[in-house]
């Protein structure tokens, strides 16, 4: 049997941390918990993990600080901000530095297995390396759909976060059709979008800066005013 996925808890709350190991662990995951981002460093260095779970107020370096070091580690391991309960503020921050999803204080369990689930599901981050297979051209890059990554021209390669591939493969499998932001919300992230939740459109920035000739002006991934987004392949 493959071992289960690695699950790194980071919470300088000692009571809390011990539970969400814990409780992690009884569903049959490994788990280590961490109080910050030394002990974080140090652990990922040694292995990288299949998810991290972040509590955005760490002393010393805050969430956001870790979340950006971890994404430009790697686009497979996935990561979980935990936020104030109300702050939308630190949700959007958190989905800008690469994120994959959030959970609000106090964590509810139930709900947390469910997105640990989903984005271990959503970024593969447990299965092994898949060779090289379908591309798809998006303005300058190329979309590897096997190897979740951005290829250019020159040869370089970029990882994606799990959120940031996903949307792209969905609008990849759709050319040509406009694209709910409900909906998108729905099938990349499995929760409903709110009036004031604008994830999708902060995604859609961080990839039209990653793949658009001139981002301000995209050309790949178009916005349908009143509706969403479309992706458009080039013609050549």
């Amino acid at each position: 049997m493959s071992e289960p996925p690695h699950i790194v808890v980071v919470e300088d709350e000692a009571t809390q941390r011990q539970l969400l190991v814990e409780y992690l662990g009884r569903q049959n995951y490994r788990v280590s918990g961490v109080d910050g981002g030394i002990a974080l460093r140090r652990l990922v260095e040694r292995e990288l993990p299949a998810l991290v779970l972040l509590d955005i107020g760490l002393p010393g370096e805050d969430g956001f600080v870790l979340a950006r070091w971890l994404r430009e580690k790697s686009g497979r391991v996935g990561i979980i901000m935990v936020t104030a309960a109300s702050d939308t503020v630190d949700r959007v921050v958190g989905l800008e530095t690469g994120a994959d999803d959030y959970i609000a204080k106090p964590v509810e369990l139930r709900e947390l297995l469910a997105r640990v689930k989903s984005v271990l599901r959503r970024s593969g981050a447990a299965a092994a390396p898949l060779p090289s297979g379908p591309q798809v051209r998006m303005g300058r890059r190329v979309l590897d759909l096997e190897r979740r990554v951005l290829l250019g021209g020159d040869g370089t390669e970029e990882s994606l976060a799990a959120s940031e591939f996903d949307l792209l493969k969905v609008l990849a499998e759709n050319p040509n059709r406009p694209l709910e932001r409900a909906w998108l919300m729905e099938v990349t992230s499995h929760r409903e979008l709110d009036s004031f939740d604008r994830a999708i459109d902060q995604r859609m920035t961080r990839l039209r800066r990653k793949i658009e000739h001139d981002p301000a002006h995209p050309d790949a991934i178009r916005t349908v005013r009143g509706v969403g987004y479309m992706f458009v392949p080039p013609k050549d």
